[in-house]
């Protein structure tokens, strides 16, 4: 959607990751998705992704440990590993090494129709550090931004050779460790979750033989018609070359999926966003309901979303440098999915965000907007507000909002981790003013301190080669369970420990209690220490006490 920015609302975030971007050999980048952005390249023409499995290259997955924890902080850890997305791989013939996709074009005598493409198109295993620059070291991941022709990368946890780790998260946390230091503007570290099929898909779709081993089986919120198969099949009904770009294309398909953005950033700003869809499981879309063009928000899923960067609600020395999440450093980042009646089978009702750094417990930044609650979390009120004020279309909750989304954490997500950069808006939505023909004073349009002029994908690559970003200590598990830390640093507004603004709404409680699922102590806690019958106070931590 190189050409839609115009008809997005004035201040609509572009949230979503794809790299399923196809390079020759003078390397170049493309997005057939706006704000898509490409995230590879690789030294062999025309490379293309597809169903079957390879055997010129052993496909042997680097490992990254990972751990689930209980209350009382308690982990366990596992032997999981990541495995490199099948987009980013060279396919050729299964009978030899003739490549199935030229430039921007099928090769007809291999793919004269999508089933017999896929049926003829082998996907072979990956040099990860020699021609990506992924390497692991026990718990951590590095991905760097340029390794020789290569730019960018995305990767899944897997949770054994054959399928991904499925994270089930309502009424839990994800916690994890990152380095920012290194990623300037106009790049993006993301972590996000998205509902793919464990296996990628080759239980429900014969012609995928590779499945899950070799990083099959992606999908996400903005529905990309740029991926080369779907369902198993190839994408080239209708199939369009890009006029702009002499290696890409789009067809009649693209690929739908709930996606939750953990984490979108670089050392200037960062944002974490939900994205709900009509469908709970991967589906494969045409037509309007892509969503793509003038059928944006009629489509199956929020491209959108409801985005929480604490500089567009207002905070401008939170994150970054020097400030209060020193992003000259690492830290950790703490997201809750808290259900509305306390159990893993409730509705998603808050999703809350707190940070760890050098032994303390930082909260959230608090909104600073007119018109937008002091909250820190993510809440129903948060998104309608915010759209209001924003001048926003509420695709959100149209798409069934935080209780839709709850649906796929219920459920199970892919976690995906990744590196990449922006041919589409060059990162502008993140971590500078945009759009750039609004007015920066206006809410919801500043969203970072970067220049207008940054990000510009062939300046980022050339003068930012050497950016990398590394990803460590991934955990999940009970609320407080994946954390520990020092004293604690509290927003004016916030209580001290991990914040608790919006918890699910709850009858009025005898003055001097503390309600359902609230706060009831820790240190630094100045808040009523005695639950509400039929409620007790439970220590999770030093730092964080919860009546239920």
């Amino acid at each position: 959607m190189q050409a839609e920015q115009a008809e997005l609302s004035s201040c609509s975030p572009l949230q979503g990751h794809t790299g399923s971007v196809f390079i020759s050999v003078q390397f170049q980048l493309h997005s057939a998705m706006f704000r898509k952005a490409a995230l590879l390249a690789f030294s062999l023409a025309a490379i293309v992704h597809g169903q079957q499995a390879g055997t010129q290259t052993a496909e042997n997955h680097p490992q990254l440990s990972s751990q689930k924890c209980t209350a009382g902080g308690s982990c366990t850890s596992a032997s999981t590993s990541v495995v490199l997305d099948s987009n980013w791989r060279w396919v050729h013939t299964t009978s030899g090494y003739t490549n199935c996709y030229t430039g921007n074009e099928w090769d007809a005598s291999i793919c004269s129709d999508p089933v017999s493409c896929a049926q003829n198109c082998a996907l072979d295993g990956a040099d990860y550090s020699g021609t990506y620059g992924i390497t692991t070291s026990g718990d951590a991941l590095t991905l760097k931004f340029v390794t020789g022709s290569n730019v960018g990368s995305r990767v899944y946890l897997m949770e054994d050779e054959t399928n991904y780790q499925m994270f089930k998260l309502m009424n839990q946390e994800f916690s994890f460790d990152v380095d920012v230091s290194n990623l300037p503007c106009g790049l993006n570290g993301a972590v996000y979750l998205v509902q793919m099929d464990q296996d990628g898909g080759m239980s429900k779709f014969p012609n995928n033989k590779a499945g899950a081993k070799f990083g099959t089986g992606y999908c996400d919120s903005q529905c990309p018609q740029d991926i080369k198969f779907i369902n198993g099949e190839a994408n080239i009904v209708n199939w369009t070359t890009s006029a702009g770009d002499a290696n890409s294309g789009t067809g009649s398909f693209g690929t739908c999926c709930q996606e939750m953005d953990i984490w979108e950033a670089n050392s200037i700003s960062a944002a974490f966003t939900p994205h709900p869809c009509s469908v709970n499981e991967q589906t494969r879309c045409s037509g309007a309901d892509c969503g793509q063009g003038s059928d944006r928000f009629d489509g199956i899923c929020d491209p959108d979303g409801c985005d929480f960067n604490s500089f567009r609600m207002g905070v401008t020395d939170f994150y970054g440098k020097a400030m209060t999440v020193d992003t000259s450093q690492k830290f950790s980042i703490v997201t809750q999915f808290i259900s509305d009646d306390g159990t893993s089978n409730g509705n998603l009702a808050e999703i809350r965000r707190f940070y760890v750094q050098n032994g303390k417990v930082i909260p959230n930044s608090n909104v600073q907007i007119t018109g937008i609650d002091t909250m820190n979390s993510i809440t129903e009120d948060f998104c309608t507000q915010q759209k209001s004020v924003f001048g926003d279309t509420n695709n959100f909750a149209a798409k069934g909002g935080l209780q839709q989304m709850g649906e796929a954490v219920k459920n199970g997500m892919v976690l995906a981790l990744s590196l990449w950069d922006d041919y589409a808006a060059q990162m502008l939505w993140l971590d500078s003013d945009y759009p750039t023909t609004s007015d920066p004073s206006s809410p919801g349009v500043a969203r970072g301190t970067c220049a207008t002029t940054s990000g510009v994908p062939s300046q980022v690559e050339s003068q930012d080669s050497s950016a990398s970003v590394v990803y460590s200590n991934i955990k999940f598990g009970d609320l407080n369970s994946t954390f520990t830390g020092g004293s604690v640093s509290s927003s004016p507004s916030s209580p001290a420990g991990p914040p608790v603004t919006s918890a699910p709404s709850q009858p009025s409680q005898p003055a001097g209690t503390a309600a359902q699922w609230a706060q009831c102590g820790g240190t630094g806690f100045t808040g009523p220490t005695v639950c509400a019958s039929p409620f007790t106070c439970h220590v999770l931590n030093p730092y964080y006490s919860q009546c239920y």
